[in-house]
Protein backbone atom coordinates (compact mmCIF):
# COMPACT_ATOMS: atom_id res chain seq x y z
CA UNK A 1 0.00 0.00 0.00
CA UNK A 2 1.23 3.09 -1.14
CA UNK A 3 2.57 5.83 1.93
CA UNK A 4 -0.36 8.50 0.47
CA UNK A 5 -2.89 6.21 0.94
CA UNK A 6 -1.75 4.74 4.21
CA UNK A 7 -2.04 8.69 5.27
CA UNK A 8 -5.75 9.41 3.61
CA UNK A 9 -6.53 6.35 5.63
CA UNK A 10 -5.73 7.46 8.99
CA UNK A 11 -6.80 10.96 8.50
CA UNK A 12 -10.35 9.84 7.96
CA UNK A 13 -10.23 7.70 11.45
CA UNK A 14 -8.37 10.98 12.77
CA UNK A 15 -11.03 13.19 11.31
CA UNK A 16 -13.85 11.15 13.04
CA UNK A 17 -12.59 13.23 16.33
CA UNK A 18 -13.65 16.71 15.19
CA UNK A 19 -16.52 16.86 13.54
CA UNK A 20 -18.39 20.04 14.19
CA UNK A 21 -22.18 19.17 16.00
CA UNK A 22 -21.12 15.86 17.50
CA UNK A 23 -19.28 16.92 20.95
CA UNK A 24 -20.58 13.57 22.13
CA UNK A 25 -18.52 11.90 19.62
CA UNK A 26 -15.30 13.15 21.95
CA UNK A 27 -13.52 11.09 24.24
CA UNK A 28 -15.16 7.42 22.47
CA UNK A 29 -12.18 5.75 22.07
CA UNK A 30 -11.74 5.76 25.96
CA UNK A 31 -15.23 3.44 25.83
CA UNK A 32 -15.46 -0.20 26.30
CA UNK A 33 -14.35 -1.67 22.48
CA UNK A 34 -16.89 -3.89 20.96
CA UNK A 35 -16.11 -6.91 18.76
CA UNK A 36 -17.72 -5.58 15.63
CA UNK A 37 -18.61 -7.12 12.15
CA UNK A 38 -18.83 -6.08 8.65
CA UNK A 39 -21.45 -7.80 6.45
CA UNK A 40 -21.70 -6.35 2.91
CA UNK A 41 -17.75 -5.16 2.77
CA UNK A 42 -18.95 -2.50 -0.55
CA UNK A 43 -18.45 1.18 -0.85
CA UNK A 44 -21.37 2.44 1.64
CA UNK A 45 -20.72 -0.47 4.17
CA UNK A 46 -16.93 0.89 4.34
CA UNK A 47 -18.17 4.13 4.98
CA UNK A 48 -20.22 2.98 8.00
CA UNK A 49 -17.23 1.14 9.18
CA UNK A 50 -14.88 3.85 9.14
CA UNK A 51 -16.94 5.71 11.60
CA UNK A 52 -17.31 3.09 13.71
CA UNK A 53 -13.36 2.84 13.97
CA UNK A 54 -13.08 6.64 14.07
CA UNK A 55 -15.26 6.52 17.09
CA UNK A 56 -12.75 4.45 18.61
CA UNK A 57 -15.05 1.48 20.52
CA UNK A 58 -14.92 -0.88 17.29
CA UNK A 59 -12.37 -4.10 17.20
CA UNK A 60 -13.29 -5.24 13.90
CA UNK A 61 -13.05 -9.13 13.83
CA UNK A 62 -14.53 -10.27 10.32
CA UNK A 63 -15.91 -8.75 7.69
CA UNK A 64 -18.12 -10.32 4.86
CA UNK A 65 -18.80 -10.21 1.53
CA UNK A 66 -20.16 -12.23 -1.65
CA UNK A 67 -17.20 -10.47 -3.75
CA UNK A 68 -13.96 -11.41 -3.17
CA UNK A 69 -12.75 -8.21 -4.18
CA UNK A 70 -14.51 -5.97 -1.98
CA UNK A 71 -13.55 -8.64 0.85
CA UNK A 72 -10.12 -8.64 0.32
CA UNK A 73 -9.76 -4.87 -0.19
CA UNK A 74 -11.68 -4.51 3.33
CA UNK A 75 -9.62 -6.77 5.43
CA UNK A 76 -6.57 -4.61 3.79
CA UNK A 77 -7.74 -1.25 4.90
CA UNK A 78 -8.64 -2.71 8.74
CA UNK A 79 -5.43 -3.88 9.09
CA UNK A 80 -3.90 -0.59 7.78
CA UNK A 81 -5.83 1.49 10.52
CA UNK A 82 -5.88 -1.24 13.39
CA UNK A 83 -2.74 -3.48 12.49
CA UNK A 84 -5.02 -6.23 13.59
CA UNK A 85 -6.35 -8.20 9.95
CA UNK A 86 -10.03 -8.98 10.66
CA UNK A 87 -11.12 -12.90 9.65
CA UNK A 88 -12.81 -13.27 6.05
CA UNK A 89 -16.27 -14.71 5.35
CA UNK A 90 -17.83 -15.22 1.79
CA UNK A 91 -20.99 -16.39 3.82
CA UNK A 92 -22.73 -14.05 6.87
CA UNK A 93 -23.86 -17.59 8.55
CA UNK A 94 -20.28 -18.69 9.03
CA UNK A 95 -19.66 -15.65 9.99
CA UNK A 96 -21.90 -16.03 12.85
CA UNK A 97 -21.33 -19.04 13.56
CA UNK A 98 -17.65 -19.09 14.33
CA UNK A 99 -17.50 -15.54 15.44
CA UNK A 100 -18.36 -14.14 19.18
CA UNK A 101 -19.28 -10.86 17.71
CA UNK A 102 -20.97 -8.01 19.72
CA UNK A 103 -21.89 -5.53 17.08
CA UNK A 104 -22.64 -5.92 12.94
CA UNK A 105 -22.44 -3.62 10.41
CA UNK A 106 -25.42 -4.70 7.99
CA UNK A 107 -24.96 -2.96 4.21
CA UNK A 108 -25.75 -5.29 2.22
CA UNK A 109 -28.57 -5.16 -0.83
CA UNK A 110 -31.89 -4.96 0.17
CA UNK A 111 -32.93 -7.92 -0.25
CA UNK A 112 -30.40 -9.24 2.17
CA UNK A 113 -31.18 -6.86 5.17
CA UNK A 114 -34.28 -8.94 7.29
CA UNK A 115 -32.49 -12.16 6.83
CA UNK A 116 -28.69 -10.60 7.77
CA UNK A 117 -30.15 -8.49 10.95
CA UNK A 118 -32.14 -11.38 12.58
CA UNK A 119 -29.39 -13.76 12.10
CA UNK A 120 -27.28 -10.73 13.97
CA UNK A 121 -29.40 -10.57 17.14
CA UNK A 122 -30.31 -14.33 17.12
CA UNK A 123 -26.50 -14.71 17.08
CA UNK A 124 -26.29 -11.63 20.24
CA UNK A 125 -25.31 -8.77 18.11
CA UNK A 126 -26.57 -5.61 18.29
CA UNK A 127 -26.97 -4.39 14.95
CA UNK A 128 -26.56 -0.95 12.55
CA UNK A 129 -28.71 -2.11 9.48
CA UNK A 130 -29.03 0.00 6.08
CA UNK A 131 -32.44 1.59 4.72
CA UNK A 132 -34.82 0.05 3.85
CA UNK A 133 -35.78 -2.50 6.80
CA UNK A 134 -36.90 -5.17 4.22
CA UNK A 135 -37.38 -5.88 0.40
CA UNK A 136 -41.04 -6.70 1.48
CA UNK A 137 -43.11 -5.14 4.82
CA UNK A 138 -43.84 -8.39 6.29
CA UNK A 139 -39.96 -9.35 6.44
CA UNK A 140 -39.36 -5.13 7.68
CA UNK A 141 -42.21 -6.66 10.87
CA UNK A 142 -40.20 -9.68 11.17
CA UNK A 143 -37.04 -7.66 11.71
CA UNK A 144 -38.79 -5.61 14.34
CA UNK A 145 -40.01 -8.89 16.31
CA UNK A 146 -36.80 -10.40 17.02
CA UNK A 147 -34.72 -7.42 17.62
CA UNK A 148 -37.39 -7.27 20.02
CA UNK A 149 -37.26 -10.86 21.29
CA UNK A 150 -33.56 -10.37 21.40
CA UNK A 151 -33.62 -7.84 23.40
CA UNK A 152 -31.07 -6.04 21.10
CA UNK A 153 -30.58 -2.59 19.89
CA UNK A 154 -31.08 -1.95 16.02
CA UNK A 155 -30.51 0.89 14.58
CA UNK A 156 -31.40 2.07 10.72
CA UNK A 157 -29.39 4.53 8.59
CA UNK A 158 -31.60 7.06 8.59
CA UNK A 159 -29.38 9.98 9.26
CA UNK A 160 -31.90 12.68 8.58
CA UNK A 161 -32.73 12.03 11.83
CA UNK A 162 -29.81 13.71 13.78
CA UNK A 163 -28.76 15.97 11.22
CA UNK A 164 -28.47 19.46 12.61
CA UNK A 165 -30.13 21.42 10.32
CA UNK A 166 -33.11 18.47 9.94
CA UNK A 167 -33.37 19.13 13.70
CA UNK A 168 -33.36 22.32 13.81
CA UNK A 169 -36.19 22.83 10.96
CA UNK A 170 -38.02 20.17 12.84
CA UNK A 171 -38.23 21.99 16.31
CA UNK A 172 -39.66 25.04 13.80
CA UNK A 173 -41.94 22.97 12.36
CA UNK A 174 -43.54 21.91 15.61
CA UNK A 175 -43.13 25.01 17.12
CA UNK A 176 -45.89 26.21 14.41
CA UNK A 177 -43.47 28.66 12.58
CA UNK A 178 -45.25 27.39 9.32
CA UNK A 179 -48.84 27.52 10.66
CA UNK A 180 -51.00 24.55 10.12
CA UNK A 181 -49.46 22.17 7.36
CA UNK A 182 -52.19 20.61 5.36
CA UNK A 183 -50.11 18.73 2.20
CA UNK A 184 -46.08 17.75 2.35
CA UNK A 185 -44.37 17.12 -0.93
CA UNK A 186 -41.31 15.00 -1.10
CA UNK A 187 -39.75 14.74 -4.13
CA UNK A 188 -36.11 13.68 -6.12
CA UNK A 189 -35.39 14.69 -9.61
CA UNK A 190 -32.46 13.79 -11.34
CA UNK A 191 -31.16 13.58 -14.84
CA UNK A 192 -31.18 10.35 -17.34
CA UNK A 193 -32.55 9.19 -20.78
CA UNK A 194 -33.72 6.44 -22.63
CA UNK A 195 -31.98 2.94 -21.17
CA UNK A 196 -30.14 0.72 -23.81
CA UNK A 197 -29.95 -3.04 -22.40
CA UNK A 198 -26.19 -4.18 -21.42
CA UNK A 199 -25.47 -7.75 -21.98
CA UNK A 200 -25.41 -10.39 -19.76
CA UNK A 201 -22.27 -12.29 -18.59
CA UNK A 202 -20.55 -15.24 -17.20
CA UNK A 203 -20.32 -13.93 -13.17
CA UNK A 204 -16.27 -12.87 -12.26
CA UNK A 205 -14.72 -15.67 -10.83
CA UNK A 206 -14.19 -13.25 -7.97
CA UNK A 207 -18.38 -13.33 -6.84
CA UNK A 208 -20.56 -15.66 -5.82
CA UNK A 209 -23.21 -14.73 -7.81
CA UNK A 210 -25.58 -17.08 -6.39
CA UNK A 211 -25.14 -16.50 -3.14
CA UNK A 212 -25.24 -12.59 -4.41
CA UNK A 213 -28.88 -13.61 -5.38
CA UNK A 214 -29.98 -15.78 -2.02
CA UNK A 215 -33.67 -15.40 -1.62
CA UNK A 216 -34.27 -13.61 -4.85
CA UNK A 217 -34.84 -14.94 -8.28
CA UNK A 218 -31.92 -16.16 -9.42
CA UNK A 219 -31.85 -13.87 -12.56
CA UNK A 220 -28.27 -13.73 -15.38
CA UNK A 221 -25.34 -11.77 -14.19
CA UNK A 222 -25.46 -7.89 -15.47
CA UNK A 223 -22.85 -5.52 -14.57
CA UNK A 224 -25.94 -3.32 -14.58
CA UNK A 225 -26.49 -4.45 -11.30
CA UNK A 226 -23.18 -5.32 -9.31
CA UNK A 227 -21.06 -3.53 -8.28
CA UNK A 228 -23.83 -0.94 -7.34
CA UNK A 229 -26.82 -0.55 -9.54
CA UNK A 230 -29.06 -3.26 -7.66
CA UNK A 231 -31.66 -0.15 -6.22
CA UNK A 232 -33.26 -0.35 -9.20
CA UNK A 233 -33.84 -4.16 -10.40
CA UNK A 234 -36.64 -4.80 -8.31
CA UNK A 235 -35.52 -8.73 -7.56
CA UNK A 236 -33.19 -6.98 -5.08
CA UNK A 237 -34.52 -3.43 -4.23
CA UNK A 238 -37.60 -1.42 -4.91
CA UNK A 239 -36.02 1.84 -7.10
CA UNK A 240 -36.21 4.79 -5.75
CA UNK A 241 -38.93 5.08 -3.67
CA UNK A 242 -37.70 2.54 -1.66
CA UNK A 243 -34.29 4.20 -1.69
CA UNK A 244 -34.41 7.85 -1.31
CA UNK A 245 -38.33 7.78 -1.22
CA UNK A 246 -37.31 6.34 2.76
CA UNK A 247 -35.12 8.91 3.82
CA UNK A 248 -37.84 11.54 2.92
CA UNK A 249 -40.60 10.07 3.74
CA UNK A 250 -39.77 9.43 7.17
CA UNK A 251 -39.15 13.00 7.86
CA UNK A 252 -42.83 13.23 7.36
CA UNK A 253 -43.36 10.35 9.90
CA UNK A 254 -40.87 12.63 12.07
CA UNK A 255 -42.78 15.57 11.60
CA UNK A 256 -46.35 14.51 12.42
CA UNK A 257 -45.00 11.59 14.66
CA UNK A 258 -48.55 8.94 12.72
CA UNK A 259 -47.31 5.67 12.15
CA UNK A 260 -48.81 5.04 8.82
CA UNK A 261 -51.60 6.51 6.02
CA UNK A 262 -54.91 5.08 5.61
CA UNK A 263 -54.67 5.43 1.85
CA UNK A 264 -52.21 5.18 -0.64
CA UNK A 265 -52.12 5.79 -4.75
CA UNK A 266 -49.39 5.65 -7.02
CA UNK A 267 -48.70 5.53 -10.84
CA UNK A 268 -45.76 5.77 -12.90
CA UNK A 269 -43.83 3.92 -15.45
CA UNK A 270 -40.96 4.48 -17.48
CA UNK A 271 -41.89 6.99 -20.29
CA UNK A 272 -38.33 7.61 -21.09
CA UNK A 273 -36.40 4.88 -19.98
CA UNK A 274 -38.19 2.32 -22.31
CA UNK A 275 -40.14 -1.03 -21.03
CA UNK A 276 -37.98 -3.14 -19.16
CA UNK A 277 -35.94 -5.68 -21.09
CA UNK A 278 -34.98 -9.49 -19.43
CA UNK A 279 -33.57 -12.11 -21.65
CA UNK A 280 -30.68 -14.84 -21.72
CA UNK A 281 -28.42 -12.03 -23.43
CA UNK A 282 -29.04 -9.12 -21.99
CA UNK A 283 -31.74 -6.45 -19.38
CA UNK A 284 -32.23 -3.20 -18.57
CA UNK A 285 -33.42 -2.02 -15.03
CA UNK A 286 -36.74 -2.11 -14.19
CA UNK A 287 -37.86 0.43 -11.66
CA UNK A 288 -39.84 3.00 -12.45
CA UNK A 289 -38.52 5.86 -14.07
CA UNK A 290 -41.00 8.46 -12.91
CA UNK A 291 -43.50 8.05 -10.19
CA UNK A 292 -45.65 9.93 -8.23
CA UNK A 293 -47.43 8.08 -4.84
CA UNK A 294 -50.22 9.96 -2.87
CA UNK A 295 -50.64 8.67 0.43
CA UNK A 296 -53.64 10.14 2.95
CA UNK A 297 -53.21 10.49 6.68
CA UNK A 298 -55.69 11.51 9.17
CA UNK A 299 -54.88 15.36 9.16
CA UNK A 300 -52.66 15.58 5.97
CA UNK A 301 -52.16 14.68 2.52
CA UNK A 302 -48.51 13.81 1.70
CA UNK A 303 -46.99 13.48 -1.96
CA UNK A 304 -43.83 11.41 -3.91
CA UNK A 305 -42.82 12.46 -7.23
CA UNK A 306 -39.59 11.23 -8.40
CA UNK A 307 -38.29 11.04 -11.98
CA UNK A 308 -35.04 10.13 -13.56
CA UNK A 309 -35.00 12.90 -16.41
CA UNK A 310 -35.61 16.85 -16.88
CA UNK A 311 -33.08 17.32 -13.91
CA UNK A 312 -34.29 20.48 -11.83
CA UNK A 313 -33.07 23.66 -13.28
CA UNK A 314 -36.63 24.49 -13.12
CA UNK A 315 -37.23 24.45 -9.18
CA UNK A 316 -35.63 25.35 -6.66
CA UNK A 317 -34.00 22.47 -5.43
CA UNK A 318 -33.95 18.79 -7.31
CA UNK A 319 -34.84 16.92 -3.72
CA UNK A 320 -36.26 17.02 -0.59
CA UNK A 321 -39.94 18.12 1.39
CA UNK A 322 -42.28 21.19 1.31
CA UNK A 323 -44.14 21.27 3.99
CA UNK A 324 -47.28 23.14 3.42
CA UNK A 325 -48.70 25.48 6.15
CA UNK A 326 -51.03 28.03 7.20
CA UNK A 327 -48.09 30.40 7.78
CA UNK A 328 -46.00 30.05 4.49
CA UNK A 329 -43.72 26.42 3.04
CA UNK A 330 -40.76 25.38 4.74
CA UNK A 331 -38.42 23.48 2.29
CA UNK A 332 -36.35 20.81 3.65
CA UNK A 333 -33.08 20.12 1.82
CA UNK A 334 -30.12 18.17 1.87
CA UNK A 335 -26.80 20.31 1.11
CA UNK A 336 -28.64 23.50 0.85
CA UNK A 337 -30.07 23.10 4.40
CA UNK A 338 -34.01 24.75 5.18
CA UNK A 339 -35.70 27.50 4.13
CA UNK A 340 -39.19 28.89 4.99
CA UNK A 341 -40.99 30.86 2.74
CA UNK A 342 -43.79 32.82 4.89
CA UNK A 343 -46.90 33.88 3.44
CA UNK A 344 -46.96 37.54 4.38
CA UNK A 345 -44.31 38.93 1.94
CA UNK A 346 -43.73 41.64 4.33
CA UNK A 347 -41.75 38.95 6.42
CA UNK A 348 -37.99 38.22 5.65
CA UNK A 349 -37.23 34.63 4.18
CA UNK A 350 -35.55 32.40 6.91
CA UNK A 351 -32.77 30.27 6.01
CA UNK A 352 -30.24 27.47 7.91
CA UNK A 353 -27.37 26.32 6.02
CA UNK A 354 -26.53 22.62 6.33
CA UNK A 355 -24.21 21.10 8.47
CA UNK A 356 -22.91 17.95 6.77
CA UNK A 357 -19.90 15.85 7.45
CA UNK A 358 -17.73 15.53 4.72
CA UNK A 359 -16.99 14.40 2.00
CA UNK A 360 -20.33 12.41 1.61
CA UNK A 361 -22.49 15.01 2.88
CA UNK A 362 -24.55 13.07 5.63
CA UNK A 363 -24.26 12.84 9.14
CA UNK A 364 -23.05 9.58 10.07
CA UNK A 365 -20.80 10.10 12.72
CA UNK A 366 -23.42 11.73 14.90
CA UNK A 367 -25.58 8.51 14.07
CA UNK A 368 -23.24 6.07 14.95
CA UNK A 369 -22.43 7.96 18.06
CA UNK A 370 -25.82 7.63 19.34
CA UNK A 371 -26.14 3.83 18.63
CA UNK A 372 -23.15 3.49 20.66
CA UNK A 373 -24.85 5.25 23.48
CA UNK A 374 -28.02 3.64 22.87
CA UNK A 375 -26.02 0.04 23.03
CA UNK A 376 -24.35 1.28 26.56
CA UNK A 377 -27.74 2.49 27.93
CA UNK A 378 -29.27 -0.18 26.15
CA UNK A 379 -32.11 2.21 25.40
CA UNK A 380 -34.34 2.42 21.98
CA UNK A 381 -31.64 4.29 19.55
CA UNK A 382 -33.46 7.61 17.19
CA UNK A 383 -33.45 5.58 14.39
CA UNK A 384 -34.53 2.27 16.16
CA UNK A 385 -36.26 -0.62 13.94
CA UNK A 386 -39.67 0.38 14.57
CA UNK A 387 -38.71 3.63 13.49
CA UNK A 388 -37.00 2.21 10.50
CA UNK A 389 -39.87 -0.41 9.48
CA UNK A 390 -42.78 2.59 9.75
CA UNK A 391 -40.94 4.75 7.07
CA UNK A 392 -40.11 1.26 4.51
CA UNK A 393 -43.45 0.78 5.14
CA UNK A 394 -44.33 4.37 3.60
CA UNK A 395 -42.53 3.15 0.55
CA UNK A 396 -43.32 0.13 0.22
CA UNK A 397 -47.16 0.62 0.33
CA UNK A 398 -46.31 3.60 -2.68
CA UNK A 399 -44.50 0.67 -4.90
CA UNK A 400 -47.20 -2.04 -3.78
CA UNK A 401 -50.06 0.22 -4.93
CA UNK A 402 -47.68 0.81 -8.51
CA UNK A 403 -47.59 -2.89 -8.96
CA UNK A 404 -51.44 -3.04 -8.68
CA UNK A 405 -52.04 -0.42 -10.52
CA UNK A 406 -54.32 1.24 -8.49
CA UNK A 407 -55.30 2.16 -4.75
CA UNK A 408 -55.48 0.77 -1.94
CA UNK A 409 -56.81 1.06 1.67
CA UNK A 410 -54.07 0.44 4.32
CA UNK A 411 -55.15 -0.83 8.28
CA UNK A 412 -51.87 0.25 9.88
CA UNK A 413 -52.95 -1.50 13.25
CA UNK A 414 -53.60 -5.16 12.01
CA UNK A 415 -50.51 -4.09 8.91
CA UNK A 416 -52.68 -5.33 6.09
CA UNK A 417 -55.18 -4.18 2.82
CA UNK A 418 -58.50 -5.02 4.38
CA UNK A 419 -60.46 -7.22 2.26
CA UNK A 420 -57.99 -7.64 -0.34
CA UNK A 421 -56.31 -10.77 -1.43
CA UNK A 422 -54.53 -9.72 -3.92
CA UNK A 423 -52.25 -6.46 -2.17
CA UNK A 424 -51.92 -8.81 0.86
CA UNK A 425 -50.53 -11.24 -1.14
CA UNK A 426 -48.14 -8.28 -1.81
CA UNK A 427 -46.79 -7.48 1.86
CA UNK A 428 -44.63 -10.54 1.04
CA UNK A 429 -42.71 -12.71 -1.96
CA UNK A 430 -41.39 -16.08 -2.36
CA UNK A 431 -37.92 -16.75 -1.28
CA UNK A 432 -35.48 -19.21 -3.28
CA UNK A 433 -34.47 -22.82 -2.05
CA UNK A 434 -33.43 -23.28 0.38
CA UNK A 435 -34.22 -19.98 1.75
CA UNK A 436 -36.98 -19.44 4.22
CA UNK A 437 -38.70 -16.22 4.64
CA UNK A 438 -38.46 -15.13 8.40
CA UNK A 439 -41.45 -15.28 10.46
CA UNK A 440 -42.99 -12.84 12.88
Amino acid sequence: MSLNRRRFLKGVVAAGAVFGGAPFVHGAAKGKKYATALIGAGWWGMNVLREALAAGQSKVVAVCDVDQDNLDLAAEEVEDLLGDRPKKYRDFRELLDKESVEIVIVATPDHWHALNTIAAVRAGAHVYVEKPTGHTIEESRAMVAAARDADRVVQVGLHRRVGPHHVSAMKFLKDGGAGEIGAVRAFVNSRGGKESPSSNSEPPQTLDWDLYCGPAPLRPFNRKIHPGGFRNFLDFANGTLGDWGVHWLDQILWWSEEKYPRKVYSTGGRPIRGEPILNEKEQTTDAPGSQVAVFEFEAFTATWEHRKFGGSGAAKSGLGCLFCGTKGTLHMGWRDGWTFYPLNSRQTTLHEDAQLQQPDGHNMKLLWADFLSAVSSRRRPVCDVEVGHLSTTLSLLGMLSWKLGRSIQWNGEKEEVPDDPAANALLRREYREPWEYPRV
